[in-house]
């Protein structure tokens, strides 16, 4: 970061910290940031785009939610996937007013769910959990908020789905009063062993057609699914039920020990499974959470700067689909 840029980036600090006020004058967001070398051409590129890419809490786990907002409009994200443990931290009106100072979106909330009693929970406890959740999300203005369906446990597949869609029918009009999108995110066996039932996207798919409302989606990782994607039958189909991907790469087979790569530094093809799912009509957050050793030994700094630079160059291409 330049001397300039850094002293602007400090400003900017203290304005969030300081509700807006800095050294006792009031000053405009736009003239702090405007001269960080790095948002003007990552945000007019971006905003071309019909997908809307946001940065995960998860990749700067150790980081404030201050920090959090000025790197992230250093690197030209209007928006943050934010994960409620964290968000714990501080009160959620307080974490309203720091996002709004920052112009800053919440593209989702992380997680809720767990209605099969995987986690301990009873179902009444995780339905209302995720009631918590929603409002949380409401107050937040957050669009999406990811639903983890729970592992199989002790129940026959058929009794754990029931109970999902139980959950997800109570769950669903609330989620429509608050103006929440549930996207319900399934885990593939290989990455997180007995984590969900729900392993395929096609399973997901159907329990999300089964339900059949507007305000339930899916939520697909990219990370896990890469291959999948390539080899689902209709893509036309999995693009109108798909509220949020996320986004990270790897190196080889999927396994429980691999670490999310930021986007370019493994094998897979992300840019081009994103291409497809715009041209079968999706619209929606692109979330990119790369987190592992890598990420610790290269700082959260270099980081983010890597996953900016992705984020626009994958913006300058799929905006050539838009147009």
């Amino acid at each position: 970061m330049s001397t300039r840029c850094g002293d602007r980036f400090i400003r900017f600090v203290r304005w969030l910290q300081t509700g807006g006020s800095a050294s006792g004058d009031n000053i405009a967001y736009s003239s702090i940031i405007r001269d960080m070398p790095c948002f003007g051409d990552a945000a007019a590129m971006r905003s071309m785009c019909s997908l809307r890419f946001a940065v995960s809490q998860l990749t700067t786990l150790r980081w404030e939610l201050p920090e959090e907002l000025c790197h992230c409009v250093e690197h030209g994200f209007n928006a943050i996937s934010l994960w409620r443990p964290k968000l714990s931290d501080i009160r959620v009106t307080e974490a309203r007013s720091l996002l709004e100072r920052a112009a800053v979106q919440v593209a989702c909330l992380q997680w809720a769910g767990g209605f099969t009693g995987s986690d301990g929970r009873t179902f009444r406890e995780s339905v209302d959990d995720c009631c918590e959740a929603i409002d949380t999300a409401e107050q937040l203005e957050a669009d999406t908020l990811v639903v983890y369906a729970g592992c199989r446990g002790g129940h026959t597949l058929s009794h754990a789905r029931r109970l999902v869609l139980q959950a997800l029918q109570e769950l669903a009009p609330i989620a429509a009063a608050a103006g929440v999108s549930l996207a319900v995110k399934p885990i593939r066996e290989p990455a997180a062993p007995g984590c969900g039932f729900l392993a395929t996207l096609a399973e997901a798919v159907e329990v999300i057609e089964a339900l059949d409302h507007p305000q339930v989606g899916l939520a697909i990782d990219i990370w896990a699914y890469a291959d999948d994607l390539a080899s689902f039958r209709d893509c036309n189909r999995l693009a109108r039920h798909t509220r949020l991907v996320s986004i990270a790469d790897r190196v080889g087979p999927l396994h429980a020990d691999q670490e999310r790569l930021p986007p370019g530094r493994g094998g897979l093809p992300i840019t081009r499974r994103l291409e497809a799912l715009v041209r079968a009509g999706f619209y929606g957050v692109v979330e990119i959470d790369p987190v592992g050793e890598t990420v610790v030994r290269e700082g959260y700094e270099a980081t983010l700067a890597a996953v900016g630079r992705y984020a626009s160059g994958a913006a300058s291409r799929i905006g050539q689909l838009d147009t």
